[in-house]
C-alpha cells in the first residue's frame, strides 16, 4: 500500500511516460533508507559514500537536452531544509526544479520549463 506521495509519484511517472517523447529518461533516486536502527544507519552511510545526496529531488526528467527536477509532496507536505538547499543549488546552475502536489502541477512544470509533450494543452476558459 502506498502513501499519498508514492501514489502521486506513480501517477506522475505514468503520465510523463505518455506525455513526453519515447526518448525521455525519468529517474527516481532512492536516496534514503527507511529501515530503523543500526542496520538502517549502516546502509544509509553506505549509500552516502556511494554518492547519495541529501535533499535530491524525487524525480529527474531528461528529455531533448533539458533537465527538470520534480519534488513531489502531499497537499500539506513541506520541504525539508536539505530539499530547499538542493532546489537552490540546481536552480543556481540553470536547471529546472518544481514542487509537484498534483498531476496538473507536473504537466504545468513541463510546460513552464519548455518541454514539448505529445498531449495538446487543455483549452483555457476565458475569465468571467
Amino acid at each position: 500500500r502506498g502513501t499519498p506521495e508514492a501514489d502521486l509519484q506513480r501517477a506522475v511517472v505514468q503520465a510523463l511516460r505518455i506525455a513526453l517523447p519515447r526518448t525521455v529518461i525519468i529517474h527516481h533516486c532512492a536516496n534514503e533508507v527507511t529501515e530503523a536502527g543500526p542496520r538502517g544507519a549502516k546502509r544509509q552511510a553506505i549509500l552516502v559514500g556511494m554518492g547519495v545526496h541529501a535533499g535530491f529531488a524525487d524525480l529527474m526528467v531528461i528529455c531533448d537536452s533539458r533537465v527538470l527536477f520534480l519534488e513531489l509532496k502531499a497537499p500539506k507536505g513541506r520541504l525539508r531544509p536539505e530539499q530547499e538547499a538542493f532546489r537552490d543549488a540546481v536552480q543556481a546552475q540553470g536547471f529546472g526544479w518544481a514542487l509537484v502536489r498534483s498531476l496538473d502541477d507536473a504537466l504545468g512544470a513541463l510546460a513552464d520549463h519548455g518541454f514539448t509533450t505529445r498531449i495538446a494543452p487543455a483549452p483555457r476558459r476565458p475569465a468571467p
